[in-house]
């Protein structure tokens, strides 16, 4: 297997806008691209920057009903297409399919890289729109990329591929996808639904009773999480339901909108926990599955402070090459901030000085967080046979 590092690119990317003031707005992908590039990051010897091709309908209807493509092909002509489109989260805009189907073939390439080996890890900031169901659009997803890329690996033989889903949002679209399939792992960890879209993701969604128990694992968190607590939380319940099932392959889905400031959301991280998450992620790669990691993006709101920074960590993270927290943002950078009449004041450094260490979880603490762990601990445990009372597990 090469060591190399496949990142998937294209400016053509910035084609999947919704208009006006939308919160899933294209500029966020084109600012990070601008900082990564600005401190060196896709200069690393090991990364290859690669431009995708729009997955075509023998890939999208491996998770995507026939009818539904025809739908979204449709909708920029006939408003009142119905699933899921032409509403305030998923507007129709000009050219959606192609522009859906491109970042789809991004993942897919993403995926292509790991699995032939020409790439260790491969990333796609476009990617991880995880809420898109088999015939509709919701949560500003069109086509579930995430969801199609792991089908197509499915294809290629994988018995175990484990899905870990960073975002503040419950991963339902991919979730719902692999429900009845024991060969896909689908972790989420997530604000609670009872305070946040798409209101699904309780500890108790474990997979379908009658052909794939324990194949989904969910951790809802209270509102206010921060770095300490969600990495406790992680901790506590990824690692070890992830060695349990010895993925031969991981995907993550890296939504960044856990982040303090996210406008749609209420946990409170900063760019420095997300960037240990990352971490936390390559680090189980290399440890289960001799490195074979695909990294997509996903949600984030703040365009500006969050989005570009946290994915840029991501970027080098995967790369192998990780940036000093310290490190300064070009002057160059913030000054295009500025230029675009964006709203958000552009950040100076890489880091928000935020706090990453944590306590490992125990029996003898509790804290509203810790009532979420145990509560995923003893919904899912069982299934790896791991013992939910037990810090060792």
């Amino acid at each position: 297997m090469s060591d190399s590092v496949a990142v998937v690119w294209d400016d053509a990317l910035l084609g999947y806008t919704m208009g006006g003031d939308h919160p899933l707005h294209p500029v966020r992908l084109d600012l990070t691209m601008r900082l990564a590039d600005g401190l060196g990051v896709l200069r690393s010897d090991r990364l290859r920057v690669l431009a995708p091709t729009p997955a075509g309908e023998d890939l999208l209807t491996l998770v995507h009903d026939p009818l539904y493509l025809e739908a979204v092909r449709q909708a920029p002509v006939v408003p009142d297409i119905g699933h899921g489109m032409g509403t305030p989260d998923n507007p129709i805009f000009p050219d959606m399919y192609d522009a859906a189907a491109l970042i789809t073939g991004g993942s897919v390439l993403a995926a292509q890289q790991v699995h032939s080996g020409a790439a260790q890890h491969a990333v796609n900031i476009s990617g991880g729109l995880h809420h898109a169901m088999r015939d509709r659009a919701s949560g500003f997803c069109v086509f579930n990329d995430g969801a199609v890329a792991i089908a197509w690996l499915l294809e290629q033989g994988y018995e175990r591929i484990a899905y870990v889903d960073l975002d503040v949002h419950h991963g339902d679209g991919v979730q719902a996808a692999f429900y009845e399939d024991p060969r896909v792992l689908t972790v989420s960890i997530h604000q609670t639904p009872l305070t946040l879209f798409p209101g699904t993701g309780y500890p108790e969604e474990t997979g379908d009773p009658d052909k794939a128990l324990g194949s989904a694992v969910n951790l809802a968190l209270p509102n206010g999480t921060d770095d300490s607590s969600w990495l406790r939380a992680f901790t506590a319940v990824v690692p070890s339901v992830l060695r349990a099932f010895q993925p031969q392959i991981i995907v993550t889905q890296c939504g960044c909108d856990a982040h303090h400031e996210d406008p749609l959301a209420d946990l409170a991280l900063t760019v420095d926990g997300q960037r240990a998450s990352y971490k936390a992620m390559h680090e189980l790669a290399h440890q289960l599955c001799d490195g074979r990691w695909i990294a997509l993006g996903g949600g984030g709101y703040g365009l500006v402070r969050c989005v570009p920074r946290a994915w840029t960590h991501l970027i080098a993270e995967v790369s192998g090459s990780p940036l000093d927290p310290a490190t300064e943002i070009p002057e160059s950078w913030r000054e295009d901030v500025l230029r675009r009449g964006l709203r958000a004041r552009p950040p100076t450094h890489m880091t928000e000085g935020g706090y990453t260490g944590f306590s490992r979880w125990d029996t003898f603490t509790e804290s509203r967080v810790d009532r979420a762990i145990m509560r995923t601990r003893r919904a899912s445990f069982p299934y790896f046979g791991l013992d939910p009372d037990d810090p060792r597990d």
